[in-house]
């Protein structure tokens, strides 16, 4: 019988030269896609958040890689994603071997993308489809993605996108209603189970600004009715197509969505 023969397996064997990360992952791997894609971003309103001075601060580019390869793997727990850094090689690769803490990162999610998460999340969907490198003309059935025949990269983000169209409905909504509680005009009351559509939150915002035309009103509310007209409504139309994308369905107003919290 002929001596089989094993390969080294030795862990404590030196190298000369050790490896680097960078060489350990695949020129082709989704990760260096992300990683590509979020040093193109405009940061600029997170960077806003910080005030400068005291001590350094992990980078907040390096910050958003880590949490959203790991919101595209299915992993939101703070926890998971910290031991994640210290465990997984893709996710030291990203934070170039910084390993924030759970604490650093509940808190980088929470304060500092409190108010730009929404475009953050809006440009990197623009530049992943734009670019080809992935495909939302897939099926999706209840969250659960089935990859397309074009085998591109695919990622899941029905949940964000249907919260973050809920609480913008719901707050324009009320910028509106508040608005025409101001100029006396009749205030159309919503039901509970009720959802305007696109063009009735344009139609209502265009009897409002015409109304503000006539008479003076609080310099707030005409900003947020502005505000309304050129980036509310505009991303309402975003979320739409690519909920209808995702449903595989002809009509938005068809959908039927269980109401999420805003907070």
């Amino acid at each position: 019988m002929a001596k089989i023969a094993f390969k080294s397996d030795n862990q404590g064997q030196f190298q000369l030269l050790p490896p680097s990360l960078d060489e350990l992952i695949p020129a082709t791997h989704p990760v260096r896609v992300l990683n590509s894609i979020i040093d193109r971003l405009d940061v600029s309103r997170v960077l806003e958040s910080y005030k400068g001075g005291g001590n350094s601060c992990f980078h907040p580019r390096m910050m958003l890689k880590v949490l959203i390869y790991a919101y595209l793997n299915n992993i939101y727990s703070s926890r998971k994603i910290a031991l994640h850094l210290q465990e997984h090689i893709h996710y030291m690769w990203l934070s170039g071997g910084a390993r924030p803490d759970f604490r650093t990162l509940n808190y980088f999610r929470g304060k500092r993308l409190k108010d730009s998460f929404d475009d953050i999340f809006t440009q990197v969907v623009e530049l992943l489809h734009s670019e080809g490198f992935v495909s939302l003309e897939v099926q999706y059935i209840d969250g659960t993605k089935i990859e397309s025949s074009a085998n591109k990269y695919t990622f899941v983000w029905r949940g964000s996108v249907e919260t973050y169209d809920s609480c913008l409905r719901e707050k324009t909504l009320r910028i509106l209603s508040e608005a025409e509680r101001v100029l006396g005009m009749e205030i159309h009351e919503t039901q509970v189970d009720e959802e305007l559509s696109v063009e009735e939150f344009h139609a209502r915002t265009s009897r409002v600004q015409e109304k503000m035309n006539s008479m003076e009103v609080p310099k707030k509310i005409k900003q947020a009715v502005e505000k309304t007209e050129k980036e509310s409504i505009p991303k309402m139309l975003e979320y739409e197509r690519a909920l209808d994308i995702m449903d595989g369905r002809n009509s938005y107003s068809k959908r039927m969505r269980m109401p999420r919290s805003c907070a």
